[in-house]
């Protein structure tokens, strides 16, 4: 018998920001919506079901066109988590929040974006990462 294998290959084409705030979700995507004349909306609650130890609750908002989509999640986990890493993103956990831009929104120069995060009041710190370098990128893919 022929044995096969499914081979998946993700697309990975999105830009991804690790934004350092001492500021609640709410309060920074509404900062967000200002600054980038957005409207990013407060989605369901992403849950990761991880068998056996438990799920991991990330808060997600969203702001989506025909073009791009823009969303903003928070890098550790709601509540009282029992998970060692509760991050969504473990390997940024030095990062509060996780923003990822997809679509035409990416034509923006990355660095004239980092400078107009940084003018954001909440935000302390702004860095973008590639996203193929980050172990964890599949939480990313929805």
């Amino acid at each position: 018998m022929t044995k096969h294998r499914l081979d998946i290959a993700y697309d990975y084409s999105f830009d991804v920001y690790g934004l350092v705030s001492s500021g609640r979700d709410y309060k920074l995507a509404w900062a967000l919506n200002k600054l980038l004349h957005l409207r990013l909306t407060k989605q369901q609650d992403l849950c990761y079901e991880l068998p056996g130890i438990g799920c991991l609750e990330i808060s997600n908002y969203q702001f989506a066109t025909e073009h791009s989509e823009v969303r903003l999640f928070r890098n550790k986990a709601l509540g009282n988590s029992t998970l060692k890493k509760p991050f969504l993103l473990p390997d940024i956990k030095e990062y509060d929040y996780v923003l990822q831009i997809t679509g035409a929104m990416q034509q923006l120069y990355p660095s004239e974006l980092i400078n107009r995060l940084r003018g954001v009041p909440l935000v302390q710190y702004v860095k973008k990462f590639d996203p193929l370098t980050l172990k964890f990128k599949e939480n990313l893919i929805f």
